[in-house]
């Protein structure tokens, strides 16, 4: 029985209970656990007790509910195996939160509203299916080789290295079109949440007409929890054909997989940060050939170790190289930030070039983007006589300047106060921002292009349900003329009008100690310089300006001509020098406590016991250290780096070491918590 027990526990394995008959492995139950009910469900093995030993009953068997399927076990043991979590903890924790409060009565009173909903549906078989577009010949190339690739009993990895606006989307609607058509579901990943209404919406337009509607379900954080029962429901169920979600969505059960789109799936956002620390990419390339579905990851800069493994020939690479209609990709500008006059005490922020380029696309009725990965007014606040700044009390961060409520904000510990009338050190009452996060760029914007219409999108101006949709929709119908973001707007949004995007400081990643920062980087600005000139007729002219104080990098020449295969085959002949991933392996361990040398003394520990198991001379363990955030929330934390020549190696080791640790932590009272990350993309 998989059963959610505590962490401290130490109990890693399944769990015996006494059952009247036989039950078959994905049925849910409930057990009681200690004093507690818990939900559990039954998993497939032999019982490891001894036939001596009294055990438990099971409290309740969800009848109501069709078993879940040995594949889908098959994924969760897979998963709670590789990232060293215990079953019961994995299986539970992507099960909708609903479900596990709910008894079979309850259960099945929602599966009867639920089919009774779905009958009661309207089809509008009326209403006539959009007709698609014309395919392009790459389009039509790859559905081709998608549809060779994918025969019976085949499990086809396929990477669709696409430009920006090259139509890869298009390729997911026919793609899917025929899995339907064989009566499979499809289930389509995507990174963010902002991103699935979008997506959504293109695949209700395709599929949510015609003379065989298709029902089509989203999964993500964002739902209610009634909503998140209801859609996995009716995935399990089979009454859903199309699944659209963020990573937890690799879970969802669907008895007739056919088919898994990864879009973007290059992006970190795909890698859960918190729990059980799985990458949904990993996890859909391995469901596929649990399923016998094709699987198909698609960017425009694919992420390195899918690119190595395309060169090796495990994936396979089609790549779609023209945008639709025949634009052209925007040119890169440089602006050298070295050759703008110097004033002290005025910082440049827009460049005099841009400013005037900005100018020529307003007056020609065209609109701009602005791209800063920085919310915010400023990062820091401070002042120039006594050198005081706006440090957090609880972190080792500054809190960021929010100027349109005042406020001085810690992004880490959400410690929020009033902005001082004056220096708390020395009452100087000329305390200064200084740097700049897409609050103070709108105001720049704005003196520098009077008349201008501007609007910003990042995580504080779409707090409120709906903002974000509204912002999307006014740049969509043309009421923006300059659009000011971070991250949320570099990618996968299709804007029509826009004819040139700006990174304004992407400096800051070229020189960080994180040796994936250069990819991540260059991945943002290719995606954000593909939502310029997304209309072929506008291509021309579309343009991607970068002001940078390091025109001569490798990574903006790179950039310059759109060269990824370069830049890829530049990034891994640097890592297999240094013998970083994807040519090694890692592991890193994380541990908080209330002082730095508590969580350092227990790391050494764990570094020590590592090294008394079978293969661990074979591993490299580094030094106990402060993660780049060192204290959060008054909680000290420090990482520990596991580095090994191949996956089996590591697993070893871990399978054993991370057993040992529960207990281990039992001697460090000082020890808050500690989690193991495998395969870490923040170190």
């Amino acid at each position: 029985m998989a059963v959610e027990t505590p962490q401290h526990s130490g109990l890693q394995g399944t769990l015996d209970y006494l059952s009247e008959r036989p039950l078959p492995p994905g049925t849910l139950v409930r057990v009681p656990l200690g004093r507690r009910e818990v939900p559990g469900i039954v998993w497939p093995g032999d019982p490891s007790s001894e036939p001596s030993l009294a055990l438990k009953p099971i409290a309740q068997v969800m009848e109501s509910l069709p078993p879940l399927s040995t594949r889908w076990c098959e994924l969760v043991g897979f998963a709670a195996a590789y990232y060293q979590r215990s079953v019961g903890e994995m299986a539970l924790a992507v099960l909708p939160p609903e479900l596990r409060k709910l008894d079979d009565a309850q259960l099945a009173n929602r599966i009867a509203r639920l089919r009774k909903a779905t009958a009661a549906e309207p089809l509008p078989a009326a209403t006539p299916a959009p007709t698609p577009p014309e395919l392009n010949a790459e389009q039509a190339a790859v559905l081709q080789q998608l549809e060779a690739l994918h025969t019976p009993g085949s499990a086809p990895v396929v990477l669709l290295h696409g430009l920006t606006g090259s139509g890869k989307t298009e390729v997911y609607l026919r793609a899917a079109e025929r899995a339907l058509a064989a009566g499979q579901q499809v289930l389509v990943l995507v990174p963010e949440i902002n991103l699935t209404p979008q997506l959504e919406a293109r695949f209700a337009e395709r599929f949510g007409s015609g003379p065989s509607p298709r029902r089509i379900v989203s999964l993500h954080s964002g739902l209610t929890p009634a909503q998140r029962l209801k859609h996995w429901l009716a995935a399990h169920l089979g009454l859903a054909d199309l699944v659209l979600g963020t990573r937890l969505a690799v879970f969802a059960p669907l008895p007739r997989l056919g088919l898994i789109v990864v879009d973007e799936e290059h992006d970190p956002s795909y890698k859960q940060q918190e729990g059980a620390r799985y990458s949904a990419r990993d996890l859909a390339v391995y469901r596929g050939k649990l399923e016998g579905a094709c699987v198909v990851l698609g960017s425009a800069t694919p992420s390195i170790e899918s690119w190595q493994r395309a060169e090796q020939g495990r994936y396979v690479r089609l790549t779609m190289g023209q945008r639709i209609g025949g634009g052209a990709l925007p040119a890169v500008r440089l602006v050298d930030m070295n050759l703008l006059p110097k004033i002290k005490g005025i910082s440049t922020a827009l460049s005099p070039q841009l400013v005037a380029a900005l100018g020529a696309r307003l007056e020609r009725g065209e609109q701009s983007m602005l791209f800063l990965n920085r919310r915010g007014y400023a990062p820091v606040l401070h002042c120039g006589e006594c050198g005081w700044k706006s440090g957090c009390p609880n972190c080792s961060a500054f809190r960021v300047f929010h100027r349109v409520d005042r406020t001085l904000r810690c992004h880490h510990c959400s410690l929020t106060q009033p902005v001082p009338r004056a220096c708390p050190d020395c009452g100087n009452l000329d305390i200064a921002p200084m740097g700049r996060g897409t609050e103070r760029l709108e105001e720049q914007l704005a003196q520098a292009l009077p008349g201008a219409r501007i609007a910003r999108i990042d995580a504080d101006s779409t707090r409120l349900k709906g903002s974000l949709e509204a912002q999307l929709s006014a740049v969509h119908d043309g009421n923006v003329d300059v659009l000011v973001g971070t991250q949320m707007v570099a990618k996968g949004h299709d804007f029509r009008r826009i004819t040139l995007v700006a990174a304004v400081d992407p400096d800051s990643a070229l020189f960080s100690s994180d040796f994936r920062a250069p990819e991540r980087v260059f991945s943002l600005l290719m995606q954000a310089a593909g939502r310029a000139g997304r209309d072929a007729a506008q291509s021309g002219a579309s343009e991607m300006w970068v002001q940078t104080w390091h025109p001569r990098h490798a990574l903006y020449q790179a950039l310059r001509t759109h060269d990824y295969a370069a830049f890829a085959a530049q990034q891994l002949k640097e890592r297999e020098m240094a013998g970083l991933p994807p040519y090694t392996h890692l592991a890193l361990l994380r541990a908080e406590a209330r002082t730095a040398q508590a969580a350092r003394d227990f790391l050494q520990a764990a570094a020590d016991l590592a090294g008394q198991f079978e293969g661990a001379d074979q591993l490299l363990i580094y030094p106990p250290v402060p993660t780049s955030i060192a204290r959060v929330a008054n909680v000290e934390r420090m990482q520990m780096l596991m580095e090994g020549p191949s996956r089996g190696v590591l697993q070893r080791v871990l399978t054993s070491w991370v057993a040992s640790l529960p207990s281990l932590r039992s001697e460090h009272k000082g020890v808050l918590r500690w989690a193991l990350d495998v395969d870490p993309l923040a170190i």
